[in-house]
């Protein structure tokens, strides 16, 4: 591994040497694997999707020097194409890192597209706003039964 890779911690040594004949080095060295096993799975994505609340993801950005923002993520569920509110305090709608999410017309499963705030002929996609996920539907996409948006952004720096 380089040197200068900034992700190190996660990655755990798959093999470690406890001492057997001196039980304070052994403290010392199982204090240290802890710590270890601590960090490493700290700072692994976290696969919580909840509909109620938003959840830390597990991710830490360094867009701007050395200050970190944290991600987040949450999930809705959705039965229409009309917007719903987020209820997510943004600053700025940059924030957004990720946003994804699919849906049902009853018969098949289609992906949901966030990026664009037109109307695509065929496709229904998805932007967001400071309080709204805002849907829009394409001429000849399939209806919208159920399905599920993904939200997912970052704290403050």
């Amino acid at each position: 591994m380089a040197a200068n890779v900034v992700n190190q911690t996660p990655y755990l040594r798959s093999a470690r040497n406890y001492p057997d004949n001196d039980l304070s080095q052994m403290a010392v060295e199982m204090n240290r694997s802890w710590v270890d096993i601590a960090l490493a799975v700290n700072n692994r994505t976290i696969s919580i999707f909840p509909t109620s609340r938003p959840a830390v993801n597990g991710e830490d950005w360094f867009l701007t020097g050395n200050k970190k923002q944290q991600g987040f993520r949450q999930a809705y569920s959705i039965t229409s194409t009309a917007s719903i509110p987020h209820g997510i305090q943004i600053v700025d709608p940059a924030q957004f890192v990720r946003c994804f999410g699919g849906y049902t017309d009853g018969t098949n499963s289609y992906g949901l597209i966030w990026g664009t705030s037109v109307a695509v002929a065929g496709l229904t996609t998805f932007y967001v706003t400071s309080t709204n996920i805002v849907f829009l539907v394409g001429a000849g996409a399939p209806a919208l039964t159920s399905g599920t948006v993904v939200l997912e952004w970052l704290s403050q720096p």
